[in-house]
């Protein structure tokens, strides 16, 4: 019986993977917009300061979890499609040895060197304390959440998007039960929203742990654990654009935060509000973002199968649907941040006029360019899926590390906040540039290739 990824209508087959994948993001996304809301609601602006200061470590958790996942995911999938089903298993067993090896590291690394990281990622005086409280607790949660995360791909490359899918919705539904209960009912506050986070993260990582244990295509055994550096290698190799994107954010959100409350505290705004705003803003554009790149990490198995097996005009039909619909939520998105964003920041607690001032220009300058945001994150995945971890890589740079980090560092020298601001469409639109003549340097080649080789359809 033929794989349904070789011979499966493409756009059976990417909705089929699509949906479960953007839902499962989406779901991720809640973890981090329900403590925000609830926080919002009874802490108020220093409590919303402070889950963004602490919001790094979780990007640096995420990138762990898609170095491993996606690259561990992408390399079964290439090695499924040749045929060698013998060591694909090795590519599942060695990612998930990695995922919790690096999230238990972490965790203590965390604990270690608590305060100074948090006064490294731009926490004010005001905010510390607030800051401590919350990761101390989140941090023990750390090997859940990149094991739950990461796994969430290996599950989803075995063919079972639903599964992936539920692990992080019921995840999120306890984070959501127990978060009104801890931070209102105990009045835990702070604490109260970490607890509730952790607890959620546990359940998703056993559910993983679960699926794992019962694999469909393969059986994996305690042998495919033991880490070897050929298997380690290759699948690092193949998730680092993923990987070096979440870290490029880590970066970009720590020189933002202490731009922000640099420049802050030379205008009208002070520090706490546009630190507040900023974090608010990155939570809601999450839940756009969470979208996209669950649409892109959908194409992953599909093109990953189809271009070892040389099914080239496949792959280019994945790309393009994926695309097409990106477009169509991207534009959706910028509608809304153009349109509603006093209702939208209004939803995570009240501020002073000033306050709203900001948060709208925020919504409306930093995402103008919101509406091309789908090519850069949906080309990198496509190129890592191919087994092409260096163009990936460069193309998963390009917006934060090459354009945005820059201009965030320079405009405001000339044009205060401003230039913050206006730092983020430039970056935006020179990324989707790129992304497209990288993209369309490929397809020619792919075509070439196709065109030379009669096995290929």
């Amino acid at each position: 019986m033929e794989n349904p990824l070789k011979t499966e209508k493409i756009s059976r087959l990417l909705r089929n993977f699509a949906i479960p994948s953007i839902i499962a993001m989406l779901v991720s996304a809640l973890y981090n917009i329900v403590d925000q809301i609830f926080i919002g609601q009874s802490i108020g602006e220093l409590g919303n300061a402070a889950t963004n200061v602490s919001f790094p470590l979780t990007t640096i958790c995420i990138a762990i979890s898609l170095l491993f996942g996606i690259g561990g995911a992408s390399a079964f999938n290439l090695t499924m499609g040749r045929g060698d089903a013998k060591r694909a298993i090795h590519y599942i067993g060695n990612a998930a040895a990695m995922l919790v090896s690096c999230g238990m590291v972490l965790c203590i690394i965390t604990h270690l060197f608590l305060t100074p990281m948090l006064q490294f990622f731009g926490a004010p005086d005001n905010v510390l304390d607030y800051a401590k409280t919350y990761t101390n607790i989140t941090s023990f949660g750390f090997p859940f959440l990149i094991l739950a995360t990461g796994g969430g791909h290996l599950i989803r490359a075995d063919g079972s998007p639903r599964f992936s899918m539920a692990c992080n919705l019921t995840g999120a539904i306890i984070n959501t039960i127990l978060d009104p209960l801890f931070i209102f009912g105990f009045h835990w506050g702070m604490a109260g929203a970490a607890f509730a986070t952790i607890i959620g993260q546990f359940i998703s990582a056993v559910m993983a742990i679960y699926y794992l244990c019962h694999y469909k295509t393969v059986r994996l055994e305690r042998c495919h654990l033991r880490p070897q550096w050929e298997y380690i290698r290759w699948t690092m190799s193949l998730g680092a654009a993923a990987c070096f994107n979440q870290i490029a954010m880590t970066i970009v959100q720590i020189a933002l935060n202490k731009s922000l409350t640099y420049y802050g505290a030379l205008s009208v705004y002070g520090e706490s509000i546009p630190l507040a705003c900023a974090g608010i803003i990155t939570k809601v554009n999450q839940i756009f973002f969470s979208v996209i790149i669950g649409l892109s990490q959908s194409i992953q198995p599909i093109a990953s199968f189809n271009y070892g097996a040389r099914q080239y005009s496949r792959v280019r039909q994945v790309y393009y649907l994926a695309i097409r619909i990106g477009f169509v939520i991207s534009i959706l998105s910028f509608a809304a941040f153009q349109l509603f964003p006093r209702q939208l920041i209004s939803l995570f607690g009240s501020g002073d006029e000033l306050y709203y001032q900001f948060a709208v220009s925020y919504f409306r300058i930093y995402f103008f360019c919101t509406f091309v945001n789908c090519l850069q994150p949906i080309s990198s995945t496509f190129f890592t899926a191919i087994g092409k971890p260096v163009k990936g890589m460069f193309l998963s740079m390009t917006r934060q590390i090459l354009f945005l980090l820059p201009l965030i560092l320079i405009l405001p020298l000339f044009f205060g906040m401003d230039g913050i601001l206006f730092s983020g469409p430039i970056a935006d639109g020179i990324a989707a540039v790129v992304a497209v003549i990288m993209v369309r340097m490929e397809m020619q080649d792919m075509h070439r290739r196709e065109l030379a080789s009669p096995e290929a359809n």
